[in-house]
């Protein structure tokens, strides 16, 4: 078996381990943290050792594509958080509104 039968590629920018909806970006983000193996799964609990090994022996063995995939994916939901904090939801501004009432009459009563 080769590392990548242990993945699906569904697109540039969204590879996930086959039979899960996890990325390898997950598994990648603890191992990148200093996480073992072994603490992984515990994190991961649906993945076995093996799926882990492979993820980081995949990492390790194309690290430069890797880590652009990695810094992709991070400017991507830095982006569409942005995107959502300047354009919130009718819900979202509604929330708000009502925090800043609760917490207006408790700053007036000092």
């Amino acid at each position: 078996m080769q590392l990548e039968d242990y993945f699906d590629f569904l697109s540039p920018d969204d590879i996930r381990l086959k039979g899960h909806r996890i990325g390898i970006d997950n598994v990648l983000d603890y191992y990148l943290e200093g996480y073992t193996a072994e603490e992984i799964t515990a994190n991961l609990p649906t993945l076995g050792l093996e799926q882990i090994h492979a993820t980081i022996t995949y990492y390790l063995h194309n690290r430069v594509q890797m880590d652009a995939y990695l810094s992709r994916l991070t400017n991507s939901r830095e982006q569409h958080y942005q995107e959502w904090a300047a354009n919130p939801s009718p819900l979202v501004q509604r929330l708000r509104v009502l925090k800043a009432e609760r917490i207006q009459p408790q700053v007036n009563a000092w």
